[in-house]
């Protein structure tokens, strides 16, 4: 793979999913498994070609398998969704295990928190009777249902990617085009 196609990929996978995880809990409340699948083979390729150090590149799964196990015993307890877990744990395998980890869940938990009571004042909303028309917004509306988290998760995740080691790596090497 040419070095151009190693940046190309890099800037286009991990944002691509988290917009896709973003819509797609939206829209179905659902994050298929592929997306989390495809952040955790794409960085597992395309971290090594970027000369990261295997140190690191241990301490990016060591830092995802950490976010998995606290977000699987979450899961386990029914205070976060299945789908939510894993696209944490791979979003964590990104980010790696730093201050930028710290930043993600900060960011994660004040969008999720005001998304939240945002959907809160929603359901006791006049607004929610005529959310019926609409299929995603009568997901929303009815108190039995989460609140699709995938949406803080993937904003937080596109707030702190910029100064992930890979867009990092990524955006140094475009510069010396």
């Amino acid at each position: 793979m040419g070095l151009v196609m190693i940046e190309a990929a890099i800037l286009v996978v991990f944002p691509f999913c988290m917009a896709f995880s973003i819509v797609s809990d939206t829209l179905s409340m659902t994050i298929a498994n592929r997306v989390s699948l495809l952040l955790i083979a794409a960085f597992a390729v395309l971290a090594p070609m970027t000369g990261m150090a295997w140190s690191d590149y241990g301490l990016h799964f060591a830092a995802a398998m950490l976010v998995l196990a606290v977000t699987f015993s979450l899961f386990s307890f029914g205070a976060m969704g299945g789908g939510d877990a894993k696209l944490m744990a791979a979003t964590a395998l990104w980010i790696g295990l730093d201050l930028n980890l710290l930043s993600y869940l900060i960011y994660a938990a004040m969008i999720g928190g005001a998304l939240t009571f945002m959907i809160l004042l929603f359901r006791k909303s006049p607004m929610a009777v005529y959310a019926g028309q609409v299929a995603f917004l009568r997901r929303i509306a009815d108190p039995g249902e989460g609140v699709p988290y995938g949406i803080a998760l993937g904003a937080a995740a596109l707030i702190i990617f910029p100064q992930t080691p890979l867009c990092v790596w990524a955006f140094e090497r475009i510069t010396l085009i």
